[in-house]
């Protein structure tokens, strides 16, 4: 699970990255600055949400660990 969501943050970075290339700020809300704009904003949703799991795995070991 750990390399899972490792590799899907990894995947999820590039394309902020790769999409922040495709942003014209003269004009960020029409056409394909607008179509960038929008998987950023989600794949940083995806990054965030994978970080969010990969901290309550980390509660759910140290609890499991803790009980016994």
């Amino acid at each position: 699970m750990k390399i899972l969501t490792l590799i899907l943050s990894v995947i999820a970075i590039a394309l902020v990255i790769f999409n922040a290339t495709k942003l014209n700020f003269n004009a960020l809300f029409e056409g394909e600055s607008q179509a960038a704009l929008i998987t950023i904003i989600t794949a940083l949703c995806a990054f965030i949400l994978l970080q969010i799991l990969r901290i309550s795995k980390k509660i759910e070991k140290l609890s499991k660990k803790n009980r016994a």
